[in-house]
């Protein structure tokens, strides 16, 4: 028997783009959404970024699992028609225009609202609908300096750091996935019946993300600075060479775990010692605890580091690799990488569905679909467009 999905029955329109939006729309599908993945006519630019094989983008096609595909322009009058026939029956849409684009179109919230009073209408850009910044592009890249994640990362000396992947596009993505969630249950569980739009930024998930930072510059006028992969709330974290040329990375956040790793590492005396005994104690003698950590970690192979700290019951993790992490025996126990067939690639692994849930889990049926691939089937099958009218409707730019 077909497992239950949690989100059977719920039509998304994913209009976005690129990263933020289509992963909103990739999480929904995962649970049982039917989600339609709805592109201009000459495609979404994921198609092209990243690794492609033989000329497949491979990050479109898992940003775009479990999706139907279709093609339409929206600043063809026709288009604009054929875009508010779906709306009549979605409850979800996911759009990522800069902010007036929609409005410019005749399909802006007011315009879709008044076609579908329950729908809920996801709006992602890099600053929000509102602000002296709404009208400014806004990527990824864009919010992790802007938010300050890339001023406090990096180390002591060197420039602000960028993550290479998509972390603000993705923690924007999570926010807007749990905001989908709220409104629905807005409309559907409380009774309301009615949609509502998200005004969801790139900028500010990543914001909150790095924690009370606004607190501690108001009430004590401190400003994160760069320490490369050490904390300032507690020693010893960072990352270590093992003596075979590999990398530990370790944390200490609770008092139990500190005792281990300098029992481990310095002996009986060092965890004993006085200045070692607060957070704060070990941040002000950073060099000194977190060296001796070093300097043991240093003197063995990675294998014997973490047997070792295995058997202190210390927290510890190697600094994998993706072709270790397709070896590890916990990414293989728990299914955190999946197999599936594609039209285009053939056999292909991708990231499971998380969270996994033992009710209604998520199911990844298919990666990304063809350009168009569901055109006859959602535009005719669906909105009623005469098969012999599509040719025509190409030549035309519409689809």
């Amino acid at each position: 028997m077909a497992s239950k999905k949690s989100l059977t029955g719920l039509r998304v329109i994913d209009a976005a783009t690129v990263i933020a939006g289509p992963t909103i729309g990739m999480l929904l599908g995962d649970f049982g959404a039917d989600v339609i993945k709805v592109e201009h006519p000459r495609g979404d630019v994921l198609r092209v970024t990243g690794h492609q094989k033989d000329g497949i983008g491979l990050w479109y096609k898992m940003a775009n699992r479990n999706k139907r595909g279709v093609t339409l322009n929206f600043s063809t009058e026709k288009g604009q028609e054929l875009f508010k026939g779906l709306i009549k029956s979605a409850d979800v849409l996911i759009e990522n225009f800069r902010t007036g684009t929609m409005e410019k179109w005749g399909l802006g919230w007011e315009d879709l609202k008044a076609i579908n009073p329950r729908l809920v209408m996801v709006r992602v850009t890099g600053f929000g609908q509102t602000g002296p910044y709404r009208h400014r592009p806004g990527f990824g890249t864009v919010a992790e300096v802007f938010s300050g994640f890339a001023n406090m990362t990096g180390e002591k000396d060197g420039p602000p750091t960028l993550p290479n992947f998509g972390l603000a596009d993705g923690i924007a993505a999570s926010y807007g996935t749990f905001a989908t969630m709220f409104a629905l249950y807005h409309r559907d569980a409380q009774g309301s019946g009615e949609g509502q739009f998200i005004d969801l930024s790139i900028y500010e998930p990543i914001f909150q993300v790095l924690g009370p930072q606004p607190m501690a510059f108001d009430q004590l006028g401190a400003i994160q600075e760069r320490m490369g992969n050490r904390s300032e709330n507690n020693a010893p974290r960072n990352t270590y060479e093992t003596r075979d040329g590999k990398w530990v990375a370790i944390s200490t956040n609770s008092p139990a775990i500190v005792k281990r790793v300098l029992t481990l590492c310095g002996g009986e005396g060092v965890a004993d010692d006085p200045r070692f005994q607060t957070p704060q104690g070990r941040v002000e003698h950073i060099d000194e605890v977190d060296g001796m950590v070093a300097d043991w970690i240093k003197q063995r192979d990675q294998k014997e580091v973490l047997e070792e700290f295995e058997k202190a019951e210390a927290a510890i993790g190697p600094a994998y690799d993706i072709a270790q992490i397709f070896e590890d025996p916990q990414y293989q126990a728990r299914g955190d990488i999946v197999e599936l067939e594609d039209e285009d690639l053939g056999r292909v692994r991708m990231t499971a569905a998380f969270p996994f849930m033992s009710e209604t889990p998520a199911e990844i049926r298919h990666p990304g679909p063809r350009k168009g691939q569901h055109n006859e089937e959602i535009l005719c099958g669906e909105l009623g467009v005469d098969p012999a009218d599509l040719e025509k409707l190409a030549k035309e730019g519409v689809i």
